[in-house]
């Protein structure tokens, strides 16, 4: 092996390396036997994040105009509050929120397909901490995700 070969292959990561021996790691999503594309499919990062925003939006709006009346410092905690509540009660009865319905997307558990509400609070409680949904598996679902037992599709 050439130095550079070793070089490169330290630069672009342990996976492709292993792509490179022979190694076939398959799609988002196979292990869970879930299908590459189209309804059903493991939800994309962006669109995941977009949903995500207008979920905090929505908090935001509502503690800003309902809870604290104009902007104080307590208005970010409240729009946690708002943001953690309205996830609950959405994830736990239709499978998803204002903002994942609008990007097409829905959380389902792995086991039975639907969510049950202590899987919705489990998984919303890791959510709002931040630091489980930032740490991803190969399948794309955050810690988060993967502690509830639950990955979130595409409609």
């Amino acid at each position: 092996m050439d130095n550079r070969d070793a070089i490169g292959s330290w630069l672009s990561g342990p996976r492709a390396a292993a792509e490179e021996a022979g190694v076939d790691f398959g799609y988002r999503g196979e292990q869970l036997g879930l299908p590459e594309d189209g309804p059903g499919s493991i939800a994309r990062p962006g669109r995941r994040l977009a949903a995500l925003a207008v979920d905090w939006g929505f908090g935001v709006l509502i503690a800003y105009s309902l809870i604290t009346d104009g902007y104080h410092p307590a208005t970010s905690n409240w729009a946690l509050v708002v943001f953690f509540v309205l996830s609950v009660l959405t994830v736990g009865t239709v499978g998803s929120t204002p903002g994942k319905r609008l990007f097409g997307l829905r959380v389902v558990s792995v086991e039975t397909g639907t969510v049950s509400p202590l899987r919705a609070v489990a998984r919303t409680i890791l959510l709002c901490l931040a630091l489980p949904a930032l740490i991803w598996d190969r399948d794309g679902r955050g810690l988060h995700d993967r502690l509830a037992g639950t990955v979130e599709v595409r409609i």
